[in-house]
């Protein structure tokens, strides 16, 4: 993971720190370490796509896509938003399962419930160039 930069930071370093350790979840593919961090009534969208709903149907899902690429790291450029509800603006450096890297902007907004668990993620990206 990338922050050096990262511009803008709205959240509190507590939060902070707790959305590193989210990133480096994913950032490492490990789906039972990003699976610690959800609600059990947590939904995930990606785009117009349905969103995937409940902790085991997101965590089914995210665990074949992951295995469309080879790596992923975040560079995070701006957070805006309160600890429970907030945005990231990131560039996500992806190694294609042909060994290509590509570069895509990503943007996920996340709210968390009172026990800082993720409810929700919306993110928004064009992932063909990870696709062509």
């Amino acid at each position: 993971m990338k922050t050096e930069n990262l511009r803008i930071n709205q959240l509190s370093s507590k939060a902070y720190e707790w959305y590193l350790q989210y990133l480096k979840a994913l950032d490492t593919l490990d789906i039972e370490a990003y699976g610690r961090f959800l609600a059990p009534d947590c939904s995930v969208q990606s785009n117009n796509d349905p969103a995937m709903k409940g902790k085991e149907v997101v965590m089914q899902g995210l665990a074949g896509y992951w295995t469309t690429f080879a790596s992923l790291e975040h560079d995070l450029l701006n957070i805006y938003g309160s600890d429970s509800c907030f945005v990231l603006e990131a560039l996500n450096h992806y190694k294609r399962n042909d060994e290509k890297t590509v570069a895509i902007r990503a943007v996920a907004f996340t709210d968390r419930n009172e026990e800082g668990l993720v409810t929700s993620v919306r993110f928004y990206t064009d992932t063909t160039p990870l696709f062509a």
